[in-house]
């Protein structure tokens, strides 16, 4: 059955994140939306409705019978059974909203729906950006039971100091953890395969440690954290979400914060997370063009792929880099960092998008990984019209 992941109305809310994938390809927990939705339900048969300058690299659903859903939601037990159960010409409805229906794709519409029925208990639905962070917890819960059900974990060195419930704590193969303290009293660690804890690391869960990764020694890693595949992190995180692909592994706090990928964050970065009048975070909202109030009194960075920090940058509480920017001036960087700046600063000039290829490229290459022309395309779409 092909699944059909749709951005409906939620793109806008997780720019910048979003302008370089789908809101089914953001990470949260141990999977992507599109991942975690792919083992739910047993098919690896995926298309988007998304951007038409995505389409390229997120195809588009072929003509024919489907199961179309709104994926950044963590199902309920029993409403994983009305989504298996759905039939052509049903859906689901939740707060007035689509999400999901068993529809053929020849013809889409909602006039093909003969059946809808409301969901009436409450979903753990992420609605915008800082939901990543602030309900990462819940998602580490729900892939760690999702992942380790029925498989055993590899046992743990000895040289580890370890706290909590050993039925709390997974080590897929390959991983190595040696010389560290692991704390499962406070959440649920997942270690994914070949991964690494280096000596001296004190990791407190929730956290999901992807694959290929490493944690760099010394580190102090507080939950509920998301480190995804073939990154290097060091110094001192606090409920963060790394997509994948980037590092922050020198000295340097970031908190409440999301990261995509390819970004790199220089030796001796700070990002605040809490404003010095424990006031409200406001944060840059591309839908209305304007800082808005999060609700959070924990907010840090928000950093869209491929931007880099330089060593020593010090980010304001609730700060937006978008994508592919480059930030290395002395002082303040803005709350708001354009997409491609070239110094981070307001009135900056752009990044010249050539040099840019040339950044990403050499940064791909180190993980054996090509900057293919749909890639392009979707960072020069991006750069002549965001």
């Amino acid at each position: 059955m092909q699944l059909v992941f749709s951005d409906a109305q939620f793109w806008e809310n997780f720019l910048p994140l979003t302008y370089t994938r789908p809101t089914a390809e953001l990470r949260c927990g141990i999977l992507t939306f599109s991942e975690r939705w792919q083992k739910l339900l047993e098919s690896s048969e995926v298309s988007f409705i998304t951007e038409d300058y995505l389409q390229e690299k997120f195809p588009k659903p072929e003509k024919v019978e489907s199961l179309f859903l709104v994926p950044n939601f963590l199902p309920s037990e029993s409403v994983l059974d009305q989504i298996k159960g759905l039939k052509l010409g049903e859906a689901l409805v939740y707060e007035d909203e689509l999400l999901a229906a068993k529809v053929d794709m020849q013809d889409f519409s909602l006039k093909q729906i003969e059946k809808m029925t409301d969901i009436t208990e409450e979903l753990i639905f992420f609605k915008n950006a800082t939901d990543l962070f602030s309900l990462n917890e819940k998602a580490i819960n729900f892939d760690f039971e999702l992942l380790t059900k029925n498989k055993t974990s590899q046992k743990l060195s000895s040289t580890n100091g370890f706290l909590g419930d050993e039925k709390d704590l997974f080590i897929e193969e390959g991983a190595e953890i040696e010389f560290a303290t692991i704390n499962c009293k406070t959440g649920k660690i997942y270690i994914g395969k070949n991964a690494e804890i280096m000596e001296g690391s004190n990791v407190r869960g929730p956290l999901s440690l992807g694959e290929n990764s490493k944690i760099n020694m010394g580190a102090k890693i507080y939950g509920a954290t998301t480190i995804g595949p073939q990154c290097k992190v060091g110094g001192e995180v606090n409920n963060i979400v790394i997509f994948g692909f980037s590092n922050k592994g020198h000295e340097g706090f970031l908190g409440n914060s999301v990261l995509g990928e390819w970004c790199n964050i220089g030796a001796d970065t700070n990002s605040s997370n809490l404003k010095n009048n424990y006031a409200m975070v406001k944060l840059w909202n591309y839908k209305t063009k304007k800082f808005q109030n999060t609700g959070l009194q924990f907010c840090g960075l928000i950093m869209g792929d491929h931007s880099k920090a330089a060593i020593n940058t010090q980010f304001n509480t609730g700060t937006v880099v978008g994508v592919g920017a480059n930030i290395f001036k002395s002082g303040f960087p803005p709350n708001l960092i354009e997409n491609f700046s070239w110094g981070g600063m307001k009135g900056d000039s752009k990044f010249n998008l050539e040099k840019a290829y040339e950044v990403a490229e050499k940064a791909m290459e180190r993980r054996k990984l090509p900057l293919t022309e749909i890639d392009k395309g979707i960072l020069k779409f991006v750069y002549s019209n965001y």
